[in-house]
C-alpha cells in the first residue's frame, strides 16, 4: 500500500511469520560468512600492523639524510631523507577551463544541485509473528560532488537528476623535483594542503558559451545557473585550488635520480613525504601514529562485523519467539547479549593469535585481557538473571 504526498511516498508492507523465519534462516548463512570474514580481517590487520611497525622501525634505524642539491650514486637503493624546495617543469593546467597554476597539484571541485532520496523505516510486530513495515521515501534537493542515480529512486518521476557535464578531478604538474631529485606522482597525490584559486570573468564567459546556461563568478567560484540564491536542479558550482610550490621533506629509497618505495625485511615499504623541513625522526613518528590509528579503525570494523554475524546466526531464535511480540522482544535482547559475549570471547582470541604469530608476550596479554572481559560480562549476566528469579520475602 502506498500513500503519496508532496515529494514524499509512504509504503506499508506486511511480512508473515513464516517468511520472516525463512529470511532469518538464510541470514544464518550470511552471518557465518560475516564471522569468517571478520576473523580473517582481524588476523590480517594484526599482521599488517606488526609488519608495518617493524618496517618503520627498521627504516628509522638506517635512514640517512642527504643534501637535495646533488644526487650521489653511492646512495643508490639506500633509504634517504631529503629536504628542499619543490619545483616543476612548468605550470599545471585544467584544459577544460583553461585554468593554469604554478603549483604541484591542481584540483577541480564540482558540486551539482540534485535530487536525493531519504528513507525512513519503522517496523511493528504483530501477534502471530508477522511484521508490518512502514517506509517513507522523502525527496530533497542537495548539493553533491558525486552523481546521484535517480533511476534507483522509489519514485523517479519528477525527481530526475541530470547527467554531470563536469566532474571533480586533480592534475599533477609534470617534472616535479625536490632539488636534484625527481618526485614520483605517487607521493604528490596526497601531499600538502590546497588553497583556493580565483577564476575570472573571461573563464565564466567561455563556460557560458559551452554549456548554454548563465554563468557568474561568486567569491572565486563559477556558478552555472540563473540564481545562486534559489538554485535549480542541474545548477553547478565549480571551484579550483592548488597545492603551491613549497619546502618538502621525503623519506624513500634513492632510485636513479629520483625516489622509489624502500622495501623492508618485513615485506612492507617506506615512502613518506611531508610539507616543510621535517626531520626524519618526526616523519617516522607520524607514520607510526597513522599506523596505530588505521589498526584501531580496522579492529573496530572487524569487531562490529563479527557482532553482526553472531546476531544474524542467533536471529532465528528471536523470530521464532516473536509469535508473541513481547516474548520476541525479550528473546531479541537476549540474543544480542549472547552475540556480544561471543564477540568479546572470539575477537580478542583472533587478535591475540595475530600477535602470537609475531609477538608472543603481547599476544598472551591480549588473551588474558579478553578472557577476563568475557568472564566479567558472563558473571554480570548471571547475576542479573539470578536477581530476576529472586522472589521478595513478605514482611
Amino acid at each position: 500500500m502506498e500513500q503519496r504526498g508532496v515529494d514524499q511516498i509512504t509504503e506499508v508492507t506486511s511480512t508473515s511469520w513464516l517468511s520472516r523465519l525463512g529470511q532469518a534462516i538464510v541470514g544464518v548463512l550470511i552471518g557465518l560468512l560475516a564471522i569468517v570474514v571478520s576473523i580473517g580481517l582481524l588476523f590480517w590487520n594484526e599482521g599488517r600492523a606488526i609488519r608495518t611497525a617493524q618496517g618503520l622501525s627498521e627504516g628509522a634505524g638506517i635512514v640517512r639524510s642527504v643534501p637535495a642539491d646533488a644526487v650521489d650514486p653511492g646512495n643508490a637503493g639506500r633509504l634517504i631523507h631529503v629536504s628542499g624546495v619543490l619545483s616543476t617543469a612548468g605550470p599545471v593546467a585544467d584544459p577544460d577551463f583553461a585554468v593554469r597554476a604554478r603549483g604541484v597539484r591542481l584540483e577541480r571541485h564540482v558540486d551539482v544541485y540534485q535530487w536525493k532520496e531519504e528513507t525512513h523505516s519503522e517496523t511493528r510486530g504483530k501477534f502471530g509473528g508477522g511484521e508490518e513495515r512502514t517506509t517513507t521515501y522523502k525527496y530533497v534537493r542537495t548539493w553533491s560532488e558525486q552523481p546521484i542515480d535517480s533511476d534507483r529512486f522509489k519514485e523517479p518521476r519528477g525527481h530526475t537528476n541530470p547527467v554531470m557535464t563536469y566532474r571533480s578531478r586533480e592534475s599533477l604538474a609534470a617534472g616535479t623535483r625536490l632539488g636534484a631529485f625527481a618526485v614520483p606522482d605517487s607521493l604528490l597525490h596526497s601531499f600538502g594542503e590546497a588553497r583556493r584559486l580565483e577564476v575570472s570573468e573571461a573563464q565564466a564567459n567561455a563556460l557560458e558559451i559551452r554549456v548554454n546556461k548563465p554563468v557568474s563568478v561568486n567569491d572565486g567560484v563559477l556558478y552555472v545557473g540563473r540564481d545562486r540564491s534559489q538554485p535549480a536542479i542541474g545548477d553547478m558550482r565549480i571551484s579550483f585550488s592548488e597545492v603551491p610550490l613549497q619546502m618538502a621533506s621525503v623519506v624513500a629509497a634513492q632510485s636513479g635520480a629520483g625516489f622509489a618505495p624502500f622495501p623492508t625485511r618485513t615485506g612492507t615499504t617506506v615512502e613518506l613525504i611531508s610539507p616543510g623541513t621535517v626531520p626524519a625522526a618526526i616523519m617516522f613518528q607520524h607514520a607510526e601514529e597513522e599506523n596505530v590509528t588505521l589498526t584501531w579503525i580496522l579492529r573496530l570494523c572487524g569487531v562490529v562485523l563479527m557482532l553482526i554475524g553472531f546476531g544474524l546466526v542467533l536471529r532465528p531464535l528471536s523470530v521464532a519467539a516473536s509469535v508473541i511480540p513481547l516474548l520476541g522482544d525479550v528473546m531479541g535482547a537476549g540474543t544480542f547479549l549472547v552475540a556480544l559475549v561471543c564477540t568479546m570471547a572470539v575477537a580478542p582470541v583472533v587478535i591475540a593469535l595475530g600477535w602470537l604469530w609475531y609477538r608472543p608476550l603481547i599476544g598472551i596479554g591480549v588473551l588474558v585481557a579478553g578472557a577476563a572481559a568475557t568472564w566479567g560480562l558472563a558473571k554480570l549476566l548471571r547475576a542479573r538473571a539470578a536477581a530476576k528469579k529472586a522472589v521478595p520475602v513478605a514482611t
